[in-house]
């Protein structure tokens, strides 16, 4: 299991959590859970550029 904090700053910050065939991200009571081929269309589309920051 990766553990991949949004805030490095403090431990009370979503977090991204890759194990097995899900990445879940968010925090307690507030989670998406994503299949792995979900979350590379994440990576992909981000990675082009046609989502960016808001």
């Amino acid at each position: 299991m990766d553990k991949i904090s949004l805030c490095p700053a403090c431990s009370a910050c979503p977090e991204v959590v890759m194990e097995g065939d899900t990445v879940r991200i968010g925090e307690t009571g507030n989670i998406v859970t994503l299949k792995k081929a979900e979350w590379n269309v994440l990576v992909d589309v981000i990675k082009s550029g046609k989502v960016g920051k808001v």
